[in-house]
């Protein structure tokens, strides 16, 4: 399936005529649960009790569909200091066996098998094996779920970065000619065609392009082939982060957003750096990503400010695009926060 050519700045509006037929916009209900611990229990109490209160808001549960799978996307590409909890993980999981899930029925996706091994989703080399806790781990660099007809196409090519990319490194199918290699981004197929819903577990730091790095970034950029290209320019990136975010079949699937505070970076993200971290017990769940980053955007300006650094931009491009493209409010002050303990 070939996607339209990105377009920049006045022209996004044109891509909301594209989409127009995609999912109904997601709620402003964000659910946050203050946590005694970063256990496994204390993660899988908070969970648990925040998918109920979901599930009621929506009045309508999580339960096993026909294709009889879920898909967990993790975050871990900035290594083990900042990455998806592992005990979170494992909470989601056993909510999901409640809801009539077996562990081979539900597979965990990350951009690279090296940062999965590094962040403890994937035991040594020695072991020869692929799974977490029993559940199968998918690496996406291998490139073997991806597909050549589902791609995103844009025209940013990958001698527009500052630096060289290996273009046939980063795609892993043929093409006609270089050019065309490098507009392609691959998509995860797993998460388009093979599974009832998909939830989205990122990890927060700030980003020098696109201002924060969470929720969108971890459903889009870290999800694909070939997007490095975009993480230079900050005219194209948010363009990238909302048009593939948009995509009807991944929206149709992306069903949650689960986070946990237990360590995000204020400062010299997404490059892991433990002085610029906080922790907070809080775990947040909404199936809005634009609202998760706004509001994250705020807690990583209060720490910012604290420690002497400039804030963010007020007005970040990937959180506009993406509002107009139909991902979700990104005004906090149209939040619905419920405090589930």
């Amino acid at each position: 399936m070939l996607f339209a050519p990105s377009l920049v700045g006045q022209q996004i509006q044109d891509q909301i005529d594209i989409f127009a037929s995609q999912p109904a916009p997601p709620s402003n209900r964000v659910f946050e649960y203050e946590v005694g611990g970063f256990e496994v229990d204390q993660y899988s109490e908070a969970v648990e009790d925040m998918i109920l209160l979901y599930e009621q808001a929506q009045k309508k549960p999580l339960t096993k569909g026909e294709r009889g799978r879920v898909g967990l996307k993790v975050y871990s590409d900035s290594g083990p200091g900042l990455s998806t909890p592992e005990a979170l993980v494992e909470a989601v999981v056993r909510s999901l066996e409640k809801r009539g899930y077996d562990r081979n029925e539900i597979f965990i996706m990350g951009q690279s098998a090296n940062s999965l091994r590094d962040s403890g989703f994937l035991p040594p080399l020695s072991k020869r094996a692929y799974d977490f806790h029993r559940v199968f781990v998918r690496p996406l660099d291998g490139g073997q779920y991806y597909h050549e007809k589902w791609f995103y196409d844009s025209p940013l090519p990958a001698k527009s970065a500052k630096y060289w990319i290996d273009v046939a490194a980063e795609n892993p199918f043929p093409a006609k000619n270089e050019e065309e290699l490098a507009r392609k981004s691959y998509l995860p197929v797993p998460l388009l065609h093979e599974v009832d819903f998909w939830i989205n577990l990122p990890c927060y730091s700030d980003h020098p392009i696109l201002g924060v790095n969470g929720a969108l970034m971890n459903a889009t950029l870290w999800n694909a082939s070939n997007t490095t290209r975009f993480l230079n320019s900050p005219a194209t990136a948010p363009v990238a982060v909302a048009e593939m975010g948009a995509i009807p079949e991944l929206r149709e699937t992306w069903n949650l957003n689960i986070v946990s505070l237990e360590r995000y970076q204020f400062v010299g993200g997404p490059i892991f750096n433990s002085l610029y971290t906080v922790s907070e017990p809080i775990v947040l769940l909404s199936d809005n990503p634009v609202m998760l980053d706004s509001l994250m955007a705020e807690r990583i300006n209060e720490h910012r400010r604290k420690n002497g650094f400039d804030p963010l931009p007020e007005q970040m491009k990937i959180l506009e695009f993406s509002e107009q493209l139909g991902l979700g409010d990104r005004d906090i002050a149209l939040m619905d926060l419920i405090r589930a303990n």
